[in-house]
C-alpha cells in the first residue's frame, strides 16, 4: 500500500493494542514504518510491540490527560505518521443519562483526539499524515447513543479545521469513518442477533466490516498516493451510510419493526 518513498517512516498508533488500532500498527510496520503503539492498556501495547518485535516500540497513555499525550510525544519524537483510533461509547437516553456519563464519552473521542491533533501539529515533520478514526454515527444518529454521536461528528469537524491549519506544512488531515466493525468493543452487538441483523439489513454490501478494511484505508491515507487529499472523512461502511441506523433501544425495549 505505502510506496517504496513511504518506507522507513516514524508512525504513532494510538489506541493500537486491540481491535482496528492494532490491525492499522501491524500493516504499517508490515509497510516498512517503526510503530509506537500506544494504548491506556500498557501492557497491552507492549505485548503487541513484542509481537511486531524490533525496532517497535511501546507507551502507555490516556488521551483525556494532556500531561501523558505530551510526554508520549516527547518520548517518540519526530513522526511521520500519527493515527488515533481511541474512542469508547455508552448507552443510555438522554433524560436519564448522568452528566458525567455523557462527558466520559466525549472526553476520550473528542477531547481527546483536539489533544493528540495538538501534539501531532508540533511533532509531525513537514508533509506528514494525521489520521483520526471517527465513524458512522458522526453522520446518522442513533437513539441511545447521544454522546458517541455529538462527539464522532465533532471529530469529523476537527478533522477539517486541523486540515486547513495544518496545510502550510502539507501535513495531511484525514478521518475514516467505519460503519460496524467487528472488534471486541463490539462484541456486545454480536450477542443481539436481531441487532445485528437490523445492521445487516442496512449495509448495502451485506456485511460488517473486519479491522483490516479500516487498516487499508489507513495505510492509504498515510501513503504518498493521497498526497493531494487532506479535509477527508472518508465513509468506510459497505453503504450503510446511504441507509438508517438500527434503533438499538427499540431491539431492547421489543418495539422494533421486524
Amino acid at each position: 500500500m505505502l510506496s517504496e518513498s513511504d518506507v522507513g517512516r516514524v508512525a504513532l498508533v494510538i489506541g493500537g493494542a486491540s481491535g482496528i488500532g492494532w490491525a492499522i500498527a501491524k500493516g504499517l510496520a508490515g509497510e516498512g514504518c517503526r510503530v509506537t503503539i500506544a494504548d491506556r492498556n500498557a501492557d497491552g501495547a507492549a505485548a503487541r510491540a513484542n509481537e511486531l518485535g524490533e525496532p517497535h516500540a511501546a507507551a502507555g497513555v490516556d488521551v483525556t490527560d494532556e500531561g501523558t499525550v505530551a510526554a508520549l510525544f516527547e518520548q517518540v519524537g519526530s513522526l511521520d505518521i500519527v493515527v488515533n483510533t481511541a474512542g469508547f461509547s455508552n448507552f443510555g437516553r438522554i433524560v436519564e443519562m448522568a452528566v458525567d456519563e455523557f462527558r466520559a464519552v466525549v472526553d476520550v473521542c473528542l477531547n481527546g483526539a483536539f489533544i493528540v491533533a495538538k501534539y501531532a501539529g508540533r511533532y509531525l515533520r513537514d508533509g506528514g499524515s494525521l489520521v483520526s478514526v471517527t465513524s458512522l454515527n458522526a453522520r446518522l444518529a442513533a437513539p441511545g447513543m447521544s454522546a458517541y454521536c455529538a462527539a464522532k461528528a465533532g471529530l469529523a469537524m476537527l478533522t477539517q479545521v486541523a486540515a486547513l491549519e495544518f496545510a502550510p506544512r502539507r501535513i495531511r488531515v484525514n478521518a475514516v469513518s467505519p460503519g460496524f466493525v467487528h472488534t471486541p468493543l463490539t462484541e456486545a452487538v454480536t450477542q443481539m442477533p436481531a441487532v445485528l441483523d437490523d445492521y445487516l439489513e442496512n449495509t448495502p454490501l451485506g456485511r460488517v466490516g473486519t479491522p483490516t478494511d479500516v487498516a487499508d484505508a489507513v495505510l492509504f491515507l498515510c501513503s504518498d498516493k493521497a498526497s493531494w487529499l487532506t479535509g477527508e472523512v472518508l465513509d468506510l461502511n459497505g453503504g450503510a451510510h446511504l441507509k438508517r441506523y438500527p434503533d438499538i433501544l427499540a431491539h431492547i425495549d421489543g418495539t422494533a419493526s421486524v
